[in-house]
C-alpha cells in the first residue's frame, strides 16, 4: 500500500511493549487513524517534543508487509497548544473532546467537518480566553449536527407547537426521545432535563448555519449550566456508554 501522509490530531497514545508507542490520530481525509511509533520512547531524539496529545502534526506512514498498524516515519509538529497542557481544566475538556471523536469516528472515514470543528476549539481552549465549559457546549452542540443526532428544540413534541408560539418559558428534555415538553404540557416520564427558554434558543443558534457564525455565540452562565448538563447526557447517551474522560471532567470540576 502507498504511504500516509496527511496533517492529524493526536488523539490517544498508548504505550506498547517497552519501546514503542500505539497511536491514535485524527486525519480531515481518512478520520481515525491508528500507526505504531517504533522506539518513539527510547529515542531521545525520535518525535523529540512531537507526539504530545492534542498536538497537530504532518506525518508520513507506511504499511509494512504484514497486515498490521502502518509504522510512524515522520512527524513535523504544526501546533502544540502548550496552553491546553499547562491547564488541568483545559486537558480535561480536551480529553473528553478527543474521546468522544476517538469513539464516535471510524477507520479511514473521512469527517472533514469534524475535523475542522475540532481544530476550531482547540484553537479556542488553548487561546484561554473564553470559558472552557462554553468552547465544549459549542464543540457538543456541532458534533451532533455533524453526526445527524441534533436534539429538536423546534418545538413541543406533545402539543406541536412551534418555539416561537409557546409562551412557556420553561421545557422538559426527554433524553431518549431527544427532543422537548412544554410547561403546558409537562414532562413526559422519565427523569427529564430543565431547559429555559432562552437556553433553548441559544443551543438552536449554535446548531445552524455555519461555524463561524455559531462561535460568534456568546453563552449565557444559565444557557452553560443547562446546556452543559444536557449535552454531557445526550452525548454518552448515544454512544452507549459514559466516556472515563467525562467522569474525570467531572471530578476536576468538583475539584474547583
Amino acid at each position: 500500500m502507498p504511504p500516509i501522509s496527511s496533517s492529524a490530531v493526536l488523539l490517544r497514545r498508548i504505550d506498547h511493549g517497552d519501546y514503542d508507542l500505539i497511536l491514535t490520530f485524527f486525519t480531515p481525509g481518512r478520520g481515525r487513524l491508528s500507526a505504531v511509533a517504533k522506539s518513539a520512547k527510547k529515542s531521545r531524539r525520535r518525535f523529540a517534543g512531537v507526539l504530545e496529545l492534542f498536538s497537530v502534526v504532518d506525518i508520513v506512514c507506511s504499511y509494512g508487509r504484514g497486515r498490521g498498524l502502518p509504522v510512524l516515519q515522520e512527524a513535523t509538529l504544526k501546533k502544540g497548544f502548550a496552553g491546553i497542557r499547562g491547564d488541568l481544566m483545559r486537558t480535561a475538556y480536551a480529553s473528553y473532546w478527543a474521546q468522544l471523536i476517538a469513539d464516535w469516528s471510524e477507520e479511514g472515514q473521512a469527517v472533514e467537518p469534524l475535523y475542522r470543528l475540532l481544530l476550531h476549539c482547540l484553537a479556542r481552549l488553548d487561546e484561554g480566553r473564553r470559558n472552557p465549559e462554553a468552547v465544549s457546549m459549542l464543540f457538543q452542540i456541532r458534533l451532533l449536527s455533524i453526526a445527524g443526532l441534533a436534539p429538536n428544540l423546534a418545538g413541543c413534541r406533545r402539543c406541536g407547537r412551534a418555539l416561537q408560539d409557546l409562551d412557556s418559558e420553561r421545557f422538559f428534555f426527554d433524553l431518549a426521545g431527544g427532543d422537548i415538553d412544554c410547561e403546558s404540557c409537562g414532562p413526559g416520564s422519565g427523569r427529564p432535563i430543565g431547559l429555559s427558554k432562552a437556553t433553548v434558543r441559544q443551543i438552536l443558534w449554535a446548531q445552524e448555519g455555519g461555524l463561524a457564525k455559531a462561535d460568534r455565540i456568546r453563552f449565557s452562565p444559565q444557557a452553560v449550566a443547562e446546556g452543559g448538563r444536557l449535552l454531557e447526557a445526550f452525548v454518552p447517551f448515544h454512544l452507549g456508554k459514559e466516556p472515563r474522560s467525562l467522569k474525570f471532567l467531572r471530578q476536576v470540576r468538583g475539584a474547583r
